[in-house]
């Protein structure tokens, strides 16, 4: 099978594309026929190499060559301990290594794909659509009529935080580029704020939670529309090659220490009942994927630069 592996550190030249044999499966593990796949941080900080990214992989290089976390795609063979799925089945979640033609998968990462959205639309939700469902129903609690602010609205976790939030009844106030307004309002945000010509800490709403995707302002900044009560859920930061977002993490939380306001930070948990929720919302269309570019599985060097300049409108998705 053709698959895209990590040979070293750096962009692009750290993933190749070679041929490999299809990998085995666990008891607890399907194999899926990938048909897409997605470009996440996890990837572009696993390839770039910064300090932080490489504790787990390895100091000097990669241990671990697959990459790859989202994935839909259909099930070839299933491990004698998988209870609930069966070949043939249609499905997303995610792998580990589905930047490929095959993937092994664990039965509870991945659930049955919904038949009224493709396979790239399918793909590109699991991380971005669960970082976005659980950090606005479990960290931030949203509840109908409260008001939320999304700060990086038109990235792969905004979109479908903006979708979420209001389908769980919030009123949202989005804030992103001039290119991305039209984008954003069509995703059903309440109100869109261009932060190239309005400074969005000087409005004068005041909002009961904020996800700070984009990482652009200090905590002493947007503290100022936020309820003394408000929580603040950090879900990321400007990207690069160093730090990554790990400085404004640090001082968002140590900024928080001295307001009212609360400050999370989580990772998302891919569990098949969330992978669940979003399936029904997808298939209803309560959220749609928003899908900036497509790359076929050949191009994946030019889908992680594309990433790695941080204008993606939406989802990078990978065509296998």
């Amino acid at each position: 099978m053709k698959a895209i592996v990590q040979t070293g550190y750096g962009l692009p030249d750290g993933v190749e594309l070679r041929e490999l044999p299809t990998p085995p499966i666990e008891d607890h593990q399907v194999l899926v026929r990938v048909r897409a796949s997605s470009v996440n941080p996890v990837e572009w900080y696993r390839v770039a190499g910064p300090v932080f990214a490489r504790v787990s992989n390895g100091v000097f290089a990669p241990k671990k060559p697959a990459l790859g976390a989202d994935l839909a795609g259909r099930v070839e063979v299933v491990g004698k301990n998988v209870a609930e799925l069966k070949p043939g089945d249609e499905v997303f979640g995610t792998s580990g290594a589905s930047w490929a033609e095959y993937a092994p998968a664990r039965e509870v990462r991945v659930v049955r794909k919904p038949p009224e959205i493709s396979f790239e639309e399918a793909a590109a939700a699991p991380i971005a659509a669960l970082t976005a469902l659980q950090g606005l129903r479990d960290r931030a609690r949203v509840e109908p009529g409260q008001k939320v602010l999304i700060n990086g609205a038109s990235g792969g976790v905004g979109t479908y935080a903006v979708q979420i939030a209001k389908a769980f009844g919030a009123d949202v106030t989005a804030v992103c580029s001039t290119r991305n307004v039209e984008l954003v309002r069509s995703l059903g945000a309440d109100r869109v704020v261009d932060y190239t010509r309005e400074d969005f800490t000087r409005r004068s709403e005041r909002h009961d939670a904020m996800l700070d995707i984009a990482g652009s302002r200090p905590m002493r900044q947007f503290a100022r529309v936020l309820k003394r009560d408000a929580t603040v859920v950090l879900v990321g930061g400007p990207m690069n090659a160093r730090l990554g977002p790990l400085p404004h993490l640090a001082a968002t939380r140590a900024a928080a220490a001295a307001r009212s306001q609360s400050v999370e930070f989580f990772l998302a948990k891919i569990t098949p009942e969330d992978l669940a929720v979003m399936a029904g919302l997808l298939a209803s269309g309560k959220v749609k994927s928003v899908i900036d570019r497509r790359y076929e599985l050949t191009r994946v060097r030019e889908a992680l630069s594309y990433f790695g300049e941080g204008h993606a409108r939406g989802k990078v998705v990978i065509s296998v």
